[in-house]
């Protein structure tokens, strides 16, 4: 997908650049699919900010994704290609034989008018479409692929990412996961053929601090432009160095500081991600 920069008619405008919007065929989208959600701008029910620099930013609806593909042994086919305001890739309207309608994940190379399937086992492995773990060769590109079986997929759902089958071992699959992690997951877990579209999103250039709010994330101030009752970096004559490592306000050590704990999930990571 191309990348679409601009005339530098402002000093912001020199350096921003976005997605070309060519290979999106519907601006309309289907009315029962779309939900409004709550916006909490990192407030919790007393009011109190919890996650800092957040607002509302935009307006937007959300599209309700198909993230489970569980329907088995429809054809269904792609009518549209459609921008999705809450993700960065693109979504499928797939039209059922069944007459219902569903979003999907857009995976690279699927256009309208292609044929989807999912089943549990003994399709072709073509792009777009979904089976379980157990069914799909070693070696395969796979994305939205379920951490636990009927909940849906969770890993591998944004622009560009994937997943790829390395091997089996009982009742587990090995995978590769998109930060070179190697875990283990559940044969009996669903997967989707194919890479996640639109790519080249991680190529885009913000250029403005105004896009940013309208993704609703807030300005962040430095520590050390703080008082010390703000920030443990803060007070000080002039510009400072912070005194030992650098923290959080809350004093937690960060820039390499581990914060994982000991999870019952350990033991089926194989391999940690690449440093």
């Amino acid at each position: 997908m191309a990348i679409k920069t601009y005339k530098p008619y402002t000093p912001s405008r020199r350096f921003m650049s976005n997605l070309s919007s060519s290979d999106i065929t519907a601006k309309a989208s289907v009315r029962k699919l779309l939900v409004k959600l709550p916006v909490t701008s990192g407030r919790n029910n007393n009011g109190r900010i919890t996650s800092r620099h957040k607002e509302g930013g935009a307006k937007k609806l959300y599209r309700v994704i198909d993230f489970k593909r569980n329907k088995y042994s429809i054809e269904g086919r792609v009518q549209a290609i459609e921008y999705d305001p809450y993700r960065n890739c693109r979504i499928a309207l797939v039209s059922y034989k069944d007459g219902e309608k569903r979003y999907i994940l857009q995976p690279n190379g699927l256009g309208v008018g292609d044929i989807v399937l999912a089943a549990e086992e003994g399709l072709d492995i073509r792009v777009g479409y979904a089976m379980k773990l157990r069914a799909i060769p070693i070696g395969t590109i796979v994305h939205n692929v379920e951490l636990y079986p009927g909940a849906g997929g969770q890993i591998a759902r944004s622009a560009g990412a994937s997943m790829q089958i390395m091997g089996r071992e009982g009742k587990y699959t090995i995978l590769r996961m998109p930060s070179g992690e190697m875990r283990y997951i559940l044969s009996e877990c669903m997967a989707t053929i194919g890479v996640v579209g639109n790519a080249d999103f991680a190529n885009i250039s913000i250029g403005k601090a105004g896009r940013n709010r309208y993704l609703g994330v807030r300005p962040q101030t430095r520590g050390s432009a703080m008082n010390p009752v703000d920030h443990p970096h803060g007070g000080g004559e002039g510009k400072t160095g912070s005194s030992g490592h650098p923290v959080s306000p809350w004093g937690m050590p960060t820039k390499g500081y581990k914060t994982r704990r000991k999870k019952a999930s350990d033991k089926l990571i194989i391999s940690r991600r690449k440093k």
